[in-house]
């Protein structure tokens, strides 16, 4: 079968929450001093996930080697979910709003007929990182909760995806990443308790070399 062939098969997602979206871009055509702020920050503001799991890095620094482990795994979770996501975006093949319903305001320019909708791939990064941070901060969990909603949001604002790209991308990226994210930082943990005596000890704690402990 071709990529066109393929692409023509590929699922229409419209039927789903179709006018739910159609609102939401309505709102979006009627705010035009708006679209540009939310176009930048649809793909600017996912380096507020990278700070905060900075920040629970930094943090874990003053903490045990289990904190350190949960801090090390919060990306790789990212990335692990954000790959079931595009996995998923193979199997359901569901075609973006943009040519579902070409007649609606787009903010987004349309991608390429191939580039999948469902889940969304940012908000999959967003929702997988309030996951990972949960097992480590809870206080940065909850920021994190709060821009993933923004960011969910955004991705419906500028037309790239419908709402139930985004509500299946949390449903997808909140397991994964917590699940994969528990299972690494007790893999790692003991390994983390080693390293913070060698020549990675100012990288991963700053209690004195030798005043380390595995949780």
């Amino acid at each position: 079968m071709t990529v066109q062939s393929a692409a023509q098969l590929a699922f229409d997602g419209s039927s789903v929450d179709g006018s739910l979206f159609t609102t939401v871009t309505d709102f979006a055509r009627d705010t035009p001093w708006l679209n540009t702020p939310i176009e930048l920050w649809t793909n600017a503001g996912l380096g507020v996930f990278a700070v905060l799991m900075l920040m629970g890095w930094w943090n874990a620094r003053h903490r045990d080697a289990r904190s350190m482990a949960l801090a090390l795994a919060a990306p790789v979770a990212v990335v692990a979910a954000f790959a079931v996501a595009e996995v998923a975006k193979k199997l359901v093949a569901e075609v973006r709003p943009c040519y579902s319903l070409p007649h609606a305001y787009h903010v987004d320019a349309c991608p390429a007929r191939t580039d999948y909708a469902f889940p969304s791939g940012h908000s999959t990064t967003a929702f997988a990182a309030v996951a990972a941070l949960w097992l480590l901060d809870r206080r940065l969990s909850a920021i994190a909760a709060v821009f993933a909603v923004l960011e969910g949001f955004t991705r419906v604002y500028v037309g790239a995806h419908y709402p139930h790209d985004v509500l299946g991308a949390a449903l997808l990226a909140l397991p994964v990443a917590y699940l994969a994210s528990r299972l690494m930082s007790r893999l790692a943990t003991p390994l983390v308790a080693h390293l913070r005596t060698g020549v990675l000890h100012p990288v991963l704690t700053t209690a004195p070399a030798g005043a380390h402990s595995a949780r």
